[in-house]
């Protein structure tokens, strides 16, 4: 049970050891959460101006709620990497590969779908966008936003663990990440509308990202460096381009 008494708090922060973990943890936190802050600009994208703020708001409290949650539950994250389902010689999966495969499949899958130029589909996001949308519309995309921040939490959270011992540290580098990331969502919602092509820049990584949580739960590994290299050399390049096409 995670130790969160005033005294072990303050004895905890009062070397620089701790403090400098929570500012690396912060950051690490933060650089993972590029794909979980695309997903989450996306789908609120979808929403009018006036409830945009609200869902940008709840889309990152559930990333936060989720989490803690798994930090606090770390003897049942633990489990997860027990194989549960075996499909013959060599070939087993774990709570957390069954997790990635689904949630990187669904990753693609919605980003796939947001890719199809199709003339009914942009009607019909136009209309929502000037019209009331129902309770259940935008409950459904704070749904997909919740369903996703699970998958994109279980990297960030066993990273952090192999990084640091104490959960209160991680519990504030996760709030404190969360809270920078709030200010930075409507900026790049901003950026995306005004410039569509690194809207679909921002799907085509979300579709690399899902490709990759696929392949991690089929235990092969591709280091997420290669994917964020390829997606800054992209946007690198749309920056430069896009003042000529003005």
């Amino acid at each position: 049970m995670p130790d969160f008494s005033l005294m072990h708090l303050f004895s905890l922060f009062s070397s620089p050891e701790a403090w400098l973990a929570l500012m690396t943890l912060t950051l690490l936190e933060i650089v993972l959460g590029i794909d979980n802050i695309i997903f989450i600009t996306l789908l609120v994208d979808k929403l009018p101006e006036n409830l945009k703020k609200k869902g940008r708001f709840i889309g990152l409290s559930f990333a936060m709620i989720t989490r803690i949650g798994l930090l606090c539950t770390l003897s049942w994250m633990a489990k997860l990497t027990h194989p549960i389902v075996e499909l013959g010689e060599g070939l087993s999966f774990s709570g957390r590969d069954l997790i990635l495969i689904m949630g990187g499949g669904f990753l693609i899958y919605k980003s796939f779908i947001e890719l199809l130029p199709t003339q009914d589909k942009n009607q019909k996001i136009a209309a929502k966008k000037n019209t009331q949308v129902s309770t259940y519309f935008f409950w459904l995309i704070m749904g997909q936003i919740a369903v996703i921040d699970i998958v994109f939490s279980l990297d960030s959270i066993i990273t952090a663990v192999g990084l640091v011992n104490d959960i209160p540290i991680m519990i504030m580098a996760i709030i404190l990440s969360v809270f920078i990331m709030m200010f930075s969502l409507k900026p790049i919602g901003d950026l995306l509308e005004a410039y569509p092509s690194f809207k679909v820049l921002a799907l085509c990584f979300l579709t690399l990202v899902g490709g990759a949580l696929v392949l991690e739960g089929f235990d092969i590994t591709i280091s997420k460096s290669y994917i964020y290299f390829a997606m800054g050399f992209s946007v690198f390049y749309e920056v430069l381009r896009s003042p000529t096409q003005q």
